[in-house]
């Protein structure tokens, strides 16, 4: 396969690979701001595969991803550097389609991507650097919709924030660290104050974000430039505790309350609250601050910033109402179903128990969608206890006999169990289940499923072991869809192993998962909470 490359290009490559390093971010530790961006924008475009792609000399490297559980692949397989040759970014409905894809082992063989769309993430100087892009092993004639364009877009702005703020950071430290060896050898102690100051606020005024400091007891006496362009405010005049009066009244007290207790604690400061623009109008924006340290652990300033996510909250909220719109219709869809089956038996009599029966089954599939349907903090599921015990346990209801009792049974360690994991958990199971019903331990009338969950230090580990079912000769020839989308659930969206062991007397399952993955955003928030 040739380089995606070599087709002629409206830049000149030595130039961008030099703008891309002079970012600094390459072969980086992930961080949260990135790694939460390729979340959401999975979950807004239904996606299993979201990346941050940076191309490289050679290979594209990933900032951050979820679905792939790699952090760079070969630029021949790339679909990104493809995306770079266009002006915004790049939309594949069917990569079987595409004459550029043909012969992609990523296409052709596992994981059999089929879709992708990216957006460019481009320099100032409009040099392109790489992308943010969703990808599906569907293909989507369709494409996006517009409001999954515009999050793509939206966020792929943020993604360049984020880079253009860490390289000013390393800059600030670059030049500060100059400045100190020029200045070690003087004693004018006032001079080497006056020109550390003079080039932070050169640095501060340059950041794209607002920012800000204040003394160790909070006392504000420092904003940049960004600060006054977007409130139109006099300068000094939000010093001290003037600040809290940008807020809406209705986060004044939920902000000074946050605040307070980073000033108590030295914990770091993060809040969501509406800050007034020069125009009149409230735009929400995220505020976050870290408390500077002296070798003694005293706290000497907080320096904090404040971004802009107005676009990105009205987004949210409009994929809040479509999130309840579709819920409230999937489950009208249930109860219809259902006052069918209810009809149905009071009109054949001798079919009652059937229909007993099978409206159970239509009830636990209707909790196991309360619990993974799409949703936010305002509209959280309704199902209870939210632990992996309780969760399959709905979900395996619909596998009962016909008294109603249990076939599969669940022993061993719960686990605390989140949203962001019920998807592919459920895609998971629902698949062992539904094979298992087909072919193995529950076609059988006497035959049960034993799922026994353990946790192993910073591992979990669940074993499907299904009894009494048809005797397995030999292991299929192949690996069918159904397997495949069971493997690229463990594997690709839980960071896990999965292990098959096709036994005589029934087949045997062993995934094998990071503990953090079944509570990614508890894992993701005491990360977030740990002091710097």
């Amino acid at each position: 396969m040739t380089d995606p490359i070599a087709e002629p290009a409206r830049w000149d490559e030595s130039e961008r690979l030099a703008a891309l390093r002079d970012y600094g971010i390459l072969d980086t530790a992930r961080e949260a701001a990135f790694d939460d961006v390729v979340a959401l924008i999975a979950r807004i475009c239904e996606a299993p595969i979201a990346v941050v792609n940076l191309i490289d000399s050679g290979r594209q490297w990933f900032k951050a991803e979820v679905g792939l559980g790699v952090r760079e692949t070969p630029l021949a397989t790339s679909f990104c550097a493809h995306a770079l040759l266009n002006e915004d970014g790049l939309v594949v409905p069917d990569a079987t389609k595409d004459a550029r894809f043909d012969g992609n082992p990523l296409v052709h063989e596992a994981p059999g991507l089929r879709f992708y769309a990216g957006r460019l993430l481009k320099t100032p100087e409009g040099l392109p650097l790489g992308t943010l892009c969703v990808l599906d092993t569907q293909p989507r004639p369709e494409g996006l919709t517009e409001l999954q364009e515009t999050a793509l877009k939206t966020l792929a702005g943020q993604v360049m924030s984020q880079m253009e703020l860490r390289r000013a950071l390393r800059q600030r430290d670059e030049g500060r660290d100059a400045l100190e060896r020029a200045l070690e050898a003087s004693d004018d102690v006032a001079a080497r104050l006056r020109a550390s100051e003079a080039q932070f606020r050169v640095l501060a005024d340059a950041m794209p974000q607002m920012v800000w400091s204040t003394r160790p007891d909070g006392f504000h006496d420092y904003y940049n430039a960004r600060w006054y362009e977007f409130t139109g405010v006099p300068a000094g005049s939000t010093d001290g505790e003037g600040w809290n009066d940008m807020f809406h009244p209705d986060d004044q007290q939920r902000a000074w309350a946050r605040w307070s207790r980073s000033l108590e604690t030295g914990e770091p400061y993060e809040i969501e609250y509406r800050l007034k623009h020069h125009s009149g109008v409230y735009r929400w924006t995220l505020g976050r601050a870290v408390a500077i340290r002296n070798e003694d652990g005293e706290i000497t300033r907080w320096f904090g910033t404040c971004t802009d996510i107005d676009e990105l909250k009205r987004l949210e909220q409009g994929r809040e109402l479509v999130s309840q719109e579709l819920s409230h219709r999937i489950k009208n869809i249930f109860a219809v179903i259902t006052a069918l089956v209810a009809l149905s038996a009071r009109q054949y009599p001798e079919a009652r128990a059937f229909a007993t029966s099978l409206r159970t089954r239509i009830a636990a599939l209707a909790r196991a969608h309360e619990f993974v349907r799409p949703h936010t903090e305002t509209s959280q599921p309704t199902v209870g206890a939210t632990t992996l015990h309780t969760f399959l346990a709905d979900l395996f209801r619909a596998y009962s006999d016909d008294t109603g009792a249990t076939r599969v049974h669940i022993s061993g360690d719960d686990a605390v169990f989140d949203d962001q994991a019920a998807t592919s958990v459920a895609l998971l199971f629902h698949e062992l289940a539904t094979n298992a019903a087909k072919y193995g331990a529950l076609a059988t009338a006497a035959g049960r499923v034993e799922l026994a969950t353990r946790r192993d230090d910073d591992r979990f580990i669940l074993t499907w072991t299904e009894i009494g079912g048809p005797a397995i000769e030999a292991p299929p020839e192949r690996q069918g869809f159904g397997s495949s989308l069971a493997s690229l659930s463990v594997e690709g969206q839980l960071g896990g192993r999965l292990h098959r062991e096709w036994a005589a007397d029934g087949l045997r399952i062993v995934v094998d998962l990071p503990a953090t993955a079944l509570s990614r955003r508890r894992a993701a928030e005491k990360d977030r909470l740990q002091p710097l």
